[in-house]
């Protein structure tokens, strides 16, 4: 059996437990007639029909031998940036607070994937991408924070930073 006959059969087995729990929740249709129980079988159906898929293409496509396919490389070096970038993150966001570690970790992974590619991955473009995070995190936090209501660690107590 393939691999990815496999995969596909995973996918289906997943989706009949997934479909087992959502068959638990029990509540009435709110507003437009959608109970709590909706998304649960969305996406137990949605996995079950990805997996039926998966198992068509592996039963269609030819039987391929290891050597038969292409090997790609590992990069470890990029690898290792983006994973300095997770793990820090994780750790300094009630720190730094959630702009500046996410910042950060828009910098670092971008490095990493910078150097998978084999581009230059300088501190021109590391600090552009932290501004460029900066960009992104900060609107995040205060749509987060101010528009939802939602609390995310911030460096301040103001709760602008």
């Amino acid at each position: 059996m393939s691999p990815r006959m496999l995969v596909g059969g995973g996918a289906v087995a997943l989706a009949a437990l997934l479909a087992a729990g959502a068959s638990q929740i029990h509540g009435d249709a709110g507003y437009a007639g959608i109970g709590p129980a909706f998304l649960p079988w969305l996406v137990s159906g949605a996995l079950a029909l990805c997996g039926v898929l998966l198992m068509i293409e592996a039963a269609r496509a030819p039987v391929s031998t290891p050597s038969d396919e292409p090997r790609a490389k590992g990069d470890l070096s990029s690898m290792a940036w983006i994973s300095a970038g997770l793990l820090l993150n994780a750790a300094l966001i009630n720190t730094l607070g959630f702009i500046l570690s996410c910042a950060l970790l828009f910098a670092l992974a971008a490095r990493g994937f910078r150097r998978s590619m084999g581009q230059a991955a300088g501190l021109a473009q590391l600090g552009r991408d932290a501004v460029i995070g900066f960009a992104i995190s900060a609107p995040v936090y205060w749509m987060f924070t101010k528009g939802l209501g939602l609390t995310l660690p911030g460096l301040t107590k103001t709760g602008w930073l």
